[in-house]
């Protein structure tokens, strides 16, 4: 069964995420609101929580940065992020699980 913050999609697989910057390290801390909730190291300047996190997702996911785009929420904590390519939804789940 997949995860409330997890959907498979005919273009990838989408990512409900909730985002708290300026932490002391960049990791997964659970849930929230249906979202997984990541910690940001970067702070929520000029852009740099978001390009942050696409870098640690492609980094986390062996996914080419290229391959994860957002969706929406470049301005607020709930972000909604696509990924394509060749990972499955079970490999996303075991490596970002809370």
């Amino acid at each position: 069964m997949m995860p409330i913050w997890l959907k498979q999609t005919p273009n990838g697989i989408t990512l409900n995420l909730h985002c708290q910057p300026g932490a002391k390290q960049t990791k997964v801390v659970g849930l929230h609101d249906g979202c997984l909730k990541i910690s940001l190291q970067a702070p929520a300047l000029e852009n740099k929580a978001n390009e942050f996190l696409l870098a640690w997702l492609s980094k986390q996911l062996k996914v080419p940065q290229k391959q994860i785009q957002f969706i929406s929420g470049q301005n607020s904590r709930h972000k909604r992020i696509e990924i394509w390519g060749s990972i499955s939804p079970e490999q996303i789940i075991q490596i970002l699980k809370p």
